[in-house]
């Protein structure tokens, strides 16, 4: 039972492959990978695009950071010399915690740096292979539509495709139509002439016309003597009774 339902399966997978193969045009195929190839540097695009914008961020934080510090640098020192120490320690203290956050900030930037530099060497290699692509994808599909064109002209001068098949077909049924109607019409004429065939269009029986072909004889024959009577014998004839 196993094996049965294997081999089922097996014809099924075989013919949905060869109406898939039937379906498939090449050049929408490629067409399609190019497309999705294009969507992938799209977003690759996109990612670096975002790190960048990420880094521009985390430049801005640092910009203000490293004002805050040079600002309460300048603070402390004003307090110290006011007399006010424990100001100026206040001032400091928050200077060194700005400086950690600037520390934070600029690892967190060298990553985004790398990072870019990754995204944009894979944009260029992804772009080389998109374009490279792009331009294989043309050639095998100009490739395909000359041998397309080629595969029909070949049928048509060979009556090998289907449309030609048909109209062979169409002449050879017109043919024979042809030859049946001119061997019924010759048909229909010898039958005619031997009076085979009667004419009911006609109000004549076949009695009537064999009387009437014997007075047409019988009126030839008298026109024929009257005229050999005033004619007289000819040339040829004079010179035998001589």
């Amino acid at each position: 039972m196993a094996g049965l339902m294997s081999r089922a399966s097996m014809v099924v997978k075989a013919k949905f492959s060869k109406l898939l193969d039937h379906a498939e045009n090449p050049a929408e195929t490629l067409d399609y990978s190019y497309e999705r190839q294009l969507e992938l540097l799209q977003n690759v695009k996109r990612g670096i695009a975002d790190v960048v914008t990420s880094k521009k961020r985390l430049e801005l934080q640092e910009t203000q950071l490293q004002q805050s510090v040079v600002k309460l640098e300048t603070q402390a020192r004003e307090a110290l010399a006011a007399g006010r120490e424990d100001l100026a320690r206040q001032a400091l203290e928050r200077k060194s915690g700005l400086q950690q956050q600037l520390q934070g900030l600029d690892q967190q930037a060298q990553q985004l740096e790398q990072q870019q530099e990754k995204l944009v060497a894979s944009e260029k290699a992804l772009s080389a292979k998109v374009e490279a692509f792009r331009t294989q994808k043309e050639t095998i599909k100009a490739q395909y539509s000359a041998a397309e064109a080629q595969v029909r002209i070949g049928e048509a001068a060979t009556g090998i495709g289907e449309q030609m098949t048909d109209t062979g077909l169409a002449i050879q049924r017109a043919k024979d139509k042809t030859e049946q109607m001119q061997a019924r019409a010759s048909a229909i004429d010898e039958l005619t002439t031997s009076g085979a065939l009667e004419d009911f269009t006609s109000d004549q029986t076949q009695l009537d016309r064999e009387l009437g072909a014997l007075a047409s004889k019988s009126q030839v024959d008298d026109e024929l003597a009257k005229m050999k009577a005033e004619v007289g014998p000819g040339e040829k004839q004079k010179e035998l009774q001589q």
